[in-house]
């Protein structure tokens, strides 16, 4: 899995600060290699002056990165992308601001040829502070831009109060306990913790339970220190649900692997992401699952350290999940 490039699907509603992400990462110093795909090279106002030279759809810039516009095909801008010289650190893939992010990260499952070379490391949708609480009211694409991430970047923090803050944050975990938060004014995040997170990895996800979110306090995972004492509002969104499954037991492939494919095929619209780490039984390696609706894709990852406790870990984030049916499910799995 290591040897893939890690790919990350960039989302977030018109006007949150993709644009800002993107140029920064177009031109800024950062000594790494990206390809950047975005939709329309055009809309997304990046400096000329920064590109030394151009063929049609592939835009090199001064600091190594490439930027490409996808204009049609997805898979035939990877194809072009993996035969060019020179390994990238990641590919950025940007999808328009009402786009449904899921096509675009289903890509990196289902094309054999890409999926071979390139792994689905992250889906990171930008959201913007201040006027993130409208949008979950009016716009269901918001709401599901949220659910899908793996990372969530609230930008423009400098815009609202920190009451106004811990309240959009409160209803984002409401959505998603599991992405994880950086706070960030005109983008200014390291690259890095954007890209090669392996954020599908889940091992800092899970560390974050939703019980312990449902306590009276906040927490996120960047160096901003703020501890607020009480006063953190919770939110319990009742579209979107979470759920977190664990078994001590190991489980058993022949069982588990029917029953998840069944489980996505009759219920994949509802479900907007799935994520697992799994312990099967007589197996030295993790299986790494995840799902973007009806997409399945698992891996044998790495062998289980001596010191890491053997259980497998299943969550969920979707819409109408009957949450009793799918545990018992998952229960009935163990080896």
């Amino acid at each position: 899995m290591s040897d893939k490039i890690p790919v990350t699907v960039l989302t977030g509603y018109l006007g949150a600060g993709k644009t800002t992400l993107l140029n920064r990462i177009l031109s800024e110093p950062h000594g790494k290699k990206y390809a950047v795909i975005v939709n329309e090279f055009g809309e997304i106002g990046i400096d000329n002056d920064l590109v030394v030279g151009a063929d049609e759809e592939v835009f090199e810039m001064n600091n190594g990165c490439i930027c490409c516009t996808v204009r049609g095909d997805l898979i035939r801008i990877l194809d072009g992308l993996l035969k060019r010289r020179g390994k990238f650190d990641g590919i950025l893939v940007e999808t328009t601001g009402l786009a449904d992010p899921a096509p675009v990260a289903q890509t990196f499952f289902l094309d054999d040829t890409v999926g071979s070379r390139t792994a689905l490391d992250a889906v990171v949708t930008v959201a913007d502070a201040k006027w993130l609480r409208e949008r979950l009211k009016d716009a269901p694409e918001a709401k599901n831009q949220i659910g899908f991430a793996d990372i969530i970047l609230l930008n423009k923090t400098d815009l609202v109060t920190p009451e106004e803050l811990r309240d959009v944050e409160a209803r984002i975990r409401a959505i998603n306990p599991y992405a994880r938060i950086y706070r960030s004014e005109r983008c200014d995040v390291p690259v890095q913790s954007l890209l090669g997170q392996g954020a599908f990895d889940l091992q800092r996800i899970l560390s974050i339970e939703p019980e312990f979110l449902a306590e009276d306090h906040s927490h996120d995972h960047d160096h901003h220190d703020h501890h607020h004492n009480g006063g953190l509002k919770h939110y319990h969104d009742e579209e979107m649900q979470s759920l977190s499954l664990k078994s001590e037991k190991p489980l058993d492939p022949e069982k588990f692997l029917p029953w998840i494919n069944d489980l996505v095929a009759r219920e994949g619209p509802k479900i907007l992401r799935c994520k697992g780490i799994l312990s099967f039984k007589d197996d030295p390696q993790r299986f790494v699952l995840q799902g973007v609706h009806m997409v399945l894709d698992g891996d044998h990852q790495r062998e289980w350290k001596p010191d890491e406790k053997r259980e497998s870990r299943l969550v969920f984030i979707g819409r109408e999940l009957d949450a009793g049916a799918i545990e018992q499910g998952f229960l009935a799995c163990a080896a």
